[in-house]
């Protein structure tokens, strides 16, 4: 796989996230929660931060970005898988946990490659 589609992958893969990021903040939970506001937060800044690479199709700038951002995008994940269970058991935050997983999971193996 070249770089540019690596990172058009990659890209599609945060749609996951983003969409995880978007009903974590807009769940009532999200008012009561510090915790869980601090892990919308992370994803949205990881995501973010990729975005004028990505605009620019700047694949070097990507990658590059994504290196330093791989810790706080894994902190974010496993907070949220730490404190799912006390903030929601609904299917809606079990699943949303597991789709924030997964993509995680495939957007590093995708790096990787």
């Amino acid at each position: 796989m070249s770089p540019e589609e690596k990172m058009q992958r990659i890209d599609a893969l945060f749609s996951h996230v983003w969409m995880v990021r978007t009903f974590l903040k807009h769940s009532e939970e999200a008012e009561e929660d510090d915790e869980l506001c601090e892990v919308h937060r992370e994803l949205y800044d990881v995501m973010h931060a990729l975005g004028p690479a990505f605009a620019a199709n700047d694949t070097a700038a990507y990658f590059k970005q994504l290196g330093k951002k791989k810790t706080k995008f894994r902190k974010a994940v496993e907070l949220f898988e730490d404190i799912q269970p006390e903030v929601s058991g609904h299917m809606n935050f079990r699943m949303a946990k597991t789709s924030l997983r997964n993509a995680y999971e495939e957007i590093l193996r995708v790096d990787s490659e």
